[in-house]
């Protein structure tokens, strides 16, 4: 076990270090110049020397990665050049809200889809499970922004139940907070409970037809006994790979989320950044996102041998 997560450990600092050697080039290569567009087209050569100069844009490429890097191990994610204003604190500040959204929405999802997908499975020739198996098929052809308009449509401006936009940080007001995170979390969430209702679904099944399971219900179990003494543990590794893969999905759906609902999120973020050429601030955006998805793929790959103990032993 400790092997096994000791070379996960090792392959999740390569990709890291790759992945930023990545980030850093193609922001490099992108064409203008960054002091230029900082100080806008009337500048003179002189002030864009100088704001070169401040900012380290006139070192070469390898010490400005390396300047970059440090930077980040420390905390410090560089200065804006459009704004002038320390970037870390925007990035932490957005981070968190997007976190909360897309935290809420995989755990709402996988609350939705465990129970149903099991259901549909045990169930698969009834009405019941193939009702189930139809929904969850319809889900997936729902795209999240269009889930969120009719969410919008129907519950905020027909029925008045939850405000169509905004956000409050928690400890603005519990109740606040809590209102205006149900329409863009369920809007993250339907279509990732659809899909996990499938792979849920599909997971069951495959165990269903094991030997193992053949066997406990020969010694007397229930087929629903059988399964959840049994089976789900079995069930659950796709669905992990799964809800992994998700999850670091939702981090990139978040983006169409944050601008219907006017939420000040990661992706509402990169969007400005983006629009006002501060490529500063997206670069290290783009590395906080790479960092994230790094991090749940670490976690999924930590999970399967605590889930399993065929992987913990053959590690």
């Amino acid at each position: 076990m400790i092997s096994y997560v000791a070379n996960r450990a090792i392959q999740f600092v390569l990709a890291l270090i790759v992945a930023s050697v990545v980030v850093f080039a193609l922001m490099s290569i992108l064409p203008g110049n960054a002091a230029q567009v900082a100080l806008g087209t009337n500048a003179t050569p002189e002030a864009v020397a100088a704001l070169e100069a401040q900012y380290g844009l006139d070192q070469p490429p390898l010490i400005r990665y390396f300047d970059w890097v440090g930077g980040m191990l420390a905390g410090d994610f560089g200065t804006s050049y459009v704004t002038g204003a320390p970037i870390t604190p925007v990035i932490l500040a957005s981070v968190q809200v997007t976190g909360i959204l897309v935290i809420a929405a995989i755990i709402l999802a996988i609350v939705i889809a465990v129970p149903l997908g099991t259901f549909a499975a045990l169930e698969q020739r009834n009405w019941i499970g193939v009702t189930i198996s139809a929904l969850s098929q319809i889900g997936i052809a729902v795209p999240n922004f269009l889930a969120a308009i009719i969410l919008v449509i129907v519950f905020s401006l027909t029925l008045g139940w939850f405000p169509s936009q905004g956000w409050m940080a928690p400890v603005e007001g519990l109740g606040g907070f809590l209102i205006r995170l149900v329409l863009p979390v369920v809007s993250l969430a339907l279509v990732q409970a659809a899909i996990l209702t499938r792979y849920m679904r599909s997971a069951v099944l495959d165990v269903m037809r094991e030997d193992y399971i053949r066997t406990a219900r020969a010694k007397g179990l229930t087929r629903t006994k059988a399964l959840f003494v049994h089976g789900l543990r079995n069930a659950a590794i796709p669905v992990i790979t799964v809800a992994g893969v998700q999850l670091a999905t939702l981090l990139v759906g978040a983006v169409i989320i944050e601008q219907i609902f006017v939420i000040p999120g990661i992706g509402s973020e990169l969007v400005r950044s983006v629009a006002n050429r501060d490529l500063v601030t997206v670069q290290g955006i783009v590395m906080v996102l790479v960092l994230l998805v790094l991090v749940i793929n670490f976690i999924v790959d930590v999970l399967y041998p605590i889930v399993d103990p065929r992987i913990r032993n053959a590690s």
